[in-house]
């Protein structure tokens, strides 16, 4: 049979416990993370990049709920990328049907930061939804 078990628990990500920063390109903005903040509780794994930009107001789209059950929170990761959960095969399978694939790439919903590198993000110009963000 093969495929994924919905039913099979992932690996819990490990929390940061250390505060870093997070550059959301190409607004070039950066936030500050402090781990005792998280989760901010918007939607994603707690303290996912999904979460992390929701909370200090960058619009990423999340037709799923951040769930993993959609490729809209498509993002590449330009720096730091070590620093980030592992890559599931949920999050994989959901990826393969992002637009604009890249070697960096990942789901904001699933990809957890754990403190030890300051990360760059690129949100791809379809993934940022104008109307929301106000532009």
């Amino acid at each position: 049979m093969g495929g994924i078990n919905p039913y099979v628990q992932q690996e819990t990500p490990v929390a940061a416990t250390q505060k870093f920063t997070v550059t959301f390109l190409p607004m070039n903005v950066t936030v500050e993370v402090d781990p005792e903040k998280i989760p901010y509780g918007h939607t994603g794994l707690p303290g996912s990049i999904l979460d992390i930009a929701l909370a200090h107001g960058i619009s990423l789209d999340h037709a799923c709920g951040g769930v993993c059950a959609c490729s809209t929170c498509h993002c590449i990761v330009r720096e730091g990328g070590q620093s980030l959960s592992e890559m599931t095969d949920s999050e994989e399978d959901e990826l393969s049907f992002a637009p604009g694939l890249t070697p960096n790439s990942r789901l904001g919903c699933q990809s957890v930061p754990n403190g030890t590198r300051d990360i760059i993000v690129e949100i791809p110009e379809w993934n940022r939804n104008m109307v929301r963000e106000g532009k």
